[in-house]
């Protein structure tokens, strides 16, 4: 008997599992910081995947991050604000956006919301939002330079210092080499 009851309930769910209706366009977003190290001045690159799971095309798709602010970023190159027409069932779309942060300091990089019809024949706007790259720290140019700069200055400076210490004592020595070849030359034509 109980078996009986767990594999009727097993029927009505795989039966209601088939009705759903699959038939539209269903987006998956997500929103990656390439960088490495996130500068003050230098630009960002913000990548946004865009995949149709579906089986029908997803159409009118919005994309728009909000989550950079003009007081403390600066678009380089890109659009936080994209539109792209057509997304075909089963491909993916990337979009790509350089931004420069104004100012160093903790930042918490927010979800990218996007906007699309499921099927052409859809009315209704379907929404979802990326994945959340999460808090990143942005730090200052001047501790980015000390740290990975090649230091040519700090280098010229280093063999300027250290010149007199080499030159003084291979001075001493020359002129020491050269007073000792001038008397063993010397010495050598009083014999002859």
């Amino acid at each position: 008997m109980c078996k009986a009851v767990v594999v009727v309930f097993a029927l009505a769910l795989s039966f209601a599992y088939c009705n759903e209706d699959e038939s539209g366009a269903r987006l998956l977003v997500s929103k990656q910081i390439l960088n490495k190290y996130l500068v003050e001045n230098m630009d960002i690159v913000v990548k946004y995947n865009i995949y149709n799971t579906g089986n029908a095309a997803a159409v009118d798709v919005k994309l728009a991050d909000r989550g950079f602010h003009s007081e403390a970023f600066t678009v380089v190159g890109g659009k936080l604000n994209a539109k792209i027409s057509r997304i075909a069932p089963q491909t993916n779309v990337t979009h790509v956006v350089v931004v420069r942060p104004n100012k160093y300091g903790y930042f918490n990089f927010t979800a990218a919301e996007i906007s699309y019809k499921v099927s052409e024949e859809s009315s209704q706007n379907q929404f979802a939002v990326s994945s959340e790259p999460g808090e990143g720290a942005i730090i200052a140019f001047r501790d980015y330079n000390k740290k990975f700069s090649s230091h040519v200055l700090d280098w010229a400076a280093f063999a300027v210092m250290t010149l007199p210490s080499l030159a003084i004592p291979f001075a001493l020595w020359y002129s020491s080499k050269r007073k000792y070849e001038k008397l063993s030359t010397g010495k050598t034509k009083k014999g002859h």
